[in-house]
């Protein structure tokens, strides 16, 4: 944009040709966002929402308050002040008895709570010192002015201490002394004004937040329970609570939880007729088999190899597609279920080893059959390609990580997403001669992100494949 004149005729400059100084700040204000200015929580957005506009109220106000009424209470009060002591100095100065003074300074104290004396032979500063309206520095002497027209000096000095007001009046012979209390030109109204605004606040404040707190606790039990469901953990029904959006909210989450509930059971038994449809023929097959005396023994060995395949294939299809099922959750001793894994290709002669690392927890929250499986899959897909495999576990933050790691050729990065596909094989760098039908770590991946977590591929330190498991605390 150009250098100009906007609608104004004022000079506009563009932000490219602003200073350097002020065109960094300009740009760095361009790229946020209303989530980098405003607070992460739903209860202190909300917070801010109310407090803001309180302060503005406040604000306004109090600039009202002092500028109008404060304003006018405190010309009142001098004004009538004023006039009292203008009222006794005219009396004092035309009644020169004595009698007649000793009343009007009476009547004074009792009427007007005014001290007065005279101080004769006394002068302010000598007899042409006269007080202005230019003079005043408040309107009490203003007020004084208007009222006296002579000269007169106020003396504030006793105004915090003694709580009164000196007023000094040039009279003919001496000095008119007039004390005067505080509460006749302070009002209590201040104090008032302000404890009732910090009161109201803090009152409006603790409703708002025990409000808001309800609502917004609401919130966080809907999130708990997604996050909770998330992880494959069971999810109690609750009643929809809060504001009408939350309750809304809730209730399609309870409806999208029985529908995922009713596929995963409809799958589930529709898997379970498959298995029991294919695995009869199997069966028949394996007895004929079994029957065939006269067949060359080379064909029969053949043949049972290819159902024994079938059966294994059948099996991996199945758990596939049947994922963790409709195991729960169960508190697990995480050390004492990767032992029993690790354990198990122990005594089948493979080279694994386990090292725990501190604070695994013991009640950890799993699927354990279905985290077994997993964890079975990630250290056979091991085994199969490398000599030795370690097996680590340590706990990160709020995560439970455990690293496979073997010596075996590994995989190259741009391919180690590939793996994760099913029925999908590597080219022989893996070897596909293994057994493998491209469906363990698919199987463990779909396991593992069924609670929470996730699986993840990468270079070990012994040079082959580290595969990193991890789950959510």
């Amino acid at each position: 944009m150009d250098d100009g004149l906007d609608i104004t005729g004022r000079a506009t400059t563009s932000a490219a040709q602003a200073p350097r100084g002020w065109r960094r700040w300009w740009q760095r204000l361009e790229r946020l966002s209303p989530d980098d200015v405003m607070p992460p929580t739903l209860m202190a957005r909300a917070g801010l929402a109310i407090v803001v506009p309180l302060i503005l109220v406040q604000v306004i106000s109090t600039y009202i308050f002092y500028d109008n009424h404060m304003y006018t209470v405190s010309r009142r009060m001098a004004a009538g002040l004023a006039g009292d002591v203008a009222s006794v100095a005219a009396l004092l100065r035309d009644l020169p008895d004595e009698d007649l003074q000793a009343k009007v300074i009476e009547n004074a104290k009792r009427t007007m709570e005014l001290t007065v004396r005279i101080e004769d032979g006394r002068s302010l500063n000598g007899a042409n010192v006269v007080a202005t309206a230019d003079d005043a520095d408040d309107a009490l002497e203003e007020m004084l002015w208007d009222n006296l027209h002579q000269p007169f000096k106020v003396d504030m000095a006793a105004y915090r201490t003694a709580k009164q007001v000196s007023i000094y009046v040039q009279m003919p012979d001496g000095l008119l002394h007039v004390l005067a209390p505080r509460s006749r030109i302070f009002t209590s109204t201040t104090y008032v004004f302000v404890i009732w605004m910090t009161g109201s606040s803090i009152l409006l404040f603790g409703v708002a937040a025990v409000f808001l707190g309800g609502q917004v606790q609401a919130v966080r039990r809907l999130a708990q329970a997604a996050d909770e469901f998330g992880k494959g953990r069971d999810v109690q029904d609750f009643a929809p609570e809060g504001a009408f959006e939350v309750r809304q909210v809730a209730k399609a989450f309870n409806i999208m939880r029985a529908r995922i509930r009713r596929q995963l059971a409809q799958r589930t038994e529709m898997l379970a007729g498959v298995s029991h449809d294919l695995r009869t023929p199997l069966t028949r097959m394996k007895l004929q088999l079994a029957m065939f005396n006269s067949a060359p023994s080379d064909d029969i060995a053949a043949l049972k190899d290819d159902l024994t395949e079938m059966e294994r294939m059948l099996d991996g299809y199945l758990a596939f597609a049947r994922g963790e099922g409709s195991e729960d959750t169960a508190p697990t001793d995480l050390a004492d279920l990767l032992d029993i894994v690790v354990s198990r290709f122990k005594r089948e002669g493979r080279d694994v080893a386990l090292h725990l690392g501190e604070h695994l927890p013991k009640d950890l929250k799993l699927k354990q059959l279905a985290f077994e499986r997993a964890l079975g899959n990630l250290i056979s897909n091991a085994v199969r390609h490398g000599t030795h495999v370690d097996v680590r576990a340590e706990r990160v933050d709020r995560m439970i990580d455990v690293h496979i790691d073997d010596n075996g050729p590994g995989i190259p990065a741009e391919k180690r997403e590939e793996v994760f596909r099913a029925f999908h094989r590597l080219d022989p760098s893996r070897n596909t001669k293994t057994g493998g039908i491209g469906l363990g770590l698919t199987v463990a991946r779909d396991i593992v992100r069924g609670m929470g977590g996730d699986i993840v591929l990468g270079e070990s330190p012994r040079g082959g494949l580290r595969a990193t498991l991890r789950v959510p605390l």
